[in-house]
């Protein structure tokens, strides 16, 4: 929520002490010179990046504006499944768990963390490395080695809408020029007019350098840097999963082993350790009655 609140907070400082300074309204009314400084740094952003990327970066910015990001709660539904998965691994060993690993959408335990199945990414991650564990590889730091490898690859991936934004900022100034200089030769078509019209043309022209700086630190860069943090929620995610395993692997309790996920969780959104005992005690809880109504 913070560009709906920021953004306006901008535009008043700027024009309101524009407008304190004496500054006449009119001359701001440039929408060719918008044109030109807005539709090329899209223009730009179009041909830099694979169309895929194009689409993500104006979904992260839409998530900035819907407030959609990773919460408290998505967090404890990940690390409750977790625990549901550690749990069920010390009671029935991993052969239990290969139809749930093999068909994950299907699974009575996952259908439980909705939230975790929204993120593909992340259920593929995780089924990957169980799938791993059931076929005997029992060497934590090759597992570790190869999930920072992953985890590696799937950052870059994740800040390519931030690096894209970023990249976008950085030129804004210069197309601003770009703006600037294309006024300054309209008015010197007009170099015979009267003064009040080559001012006027003249003032359009300073019009997109000032244009091109404020979408740029103003705008567009405090955005990139958003995108970066909402993305780095994500990364986190796969960075508890990959903690919370190789805990396990090393021989931690099921509930040592969340403790590890949970500490590598961003800050933002990490949930308390009371918030996660309380969970994994209703995980515990509904795990008893299962086995107790199977076996009844």
């Amino acid at each position: 929520m913070g560009p709906l609140i920021g953004i306006p907070l901008l535009l008043v400082a700027v024009l309101g002490g524009y407008l304190g300074m004496g500054g006449a309204m009119s001359v701001l009314w440039q929408p060719f010179e918008v044109l030109i400084v807005a539709g090329a740094a899209i223009a730009t952003m179009i041909v830099g990046n694979p169309m895929h990327v194009v689409k993500d970066t104006l979904r992260s910015v839409s998530d900035l504006f819907t407030g959609k990001k990773v919460t408290e709660s998505d967090y404890l539904d990940l690390l409750g499944l977790l625990y549901s998965i550690l749990r069920s691994l010390k009671g029935q060993g991993m052969l239990q768990l290969e139809s749930m690993i093999e068909r994950p959408y299907e699974s009575d335990l996952f259908k439980q963390y909705p939230s975790v199945l929204a993120n593909p990414r992340a259920v593929n991650f995780l089924c990957d490395y169980l799938r791993l564990l059931s076929l005997g590889t029992a060497k934590p730091h090759e597992v570790e080695s190869l999930m920072d490898e992953e985890i590696r690859i799937l950052a870059k991936d994740f800040h390519r809408p931030s690096h894209t934004l970023q990249v976008m900022a950085d030129a804004l100034p210069a197309l601003g020029i770009v703006a600037a200089v294309l006024g300054v030769i309209k008015a010197m078509g007009a170099i015979n007019q009267p003064p009040e019209v080559l001012g006027q043309l003249i003032g359009g022209a300073l019009f997109g350098t000032f244009l091109g700086v404020f979408l740029s630190y103003g705008v567009v860069g405090p955005i990139a840097g958003l995108v970066r943090t909402n993305k780095d929620t994500q990364i986190s995610y796969f960075l508890a999963i990959k903690s919370t395993l190789l805990a396990h692997l090393n021989g931690a309790a099921a509930q040592v082993a969340i403790e590890y996920g949970r500490k590598v969780l961003h800050i933002d959104a990490q949930p308390s350790f009371n918030a996660v005992e309380q969970r994994t005690i209703l995980e515990a809880d509904v795990i008893r009655h299962a086995k107790n109504r199977d076996a009844a």
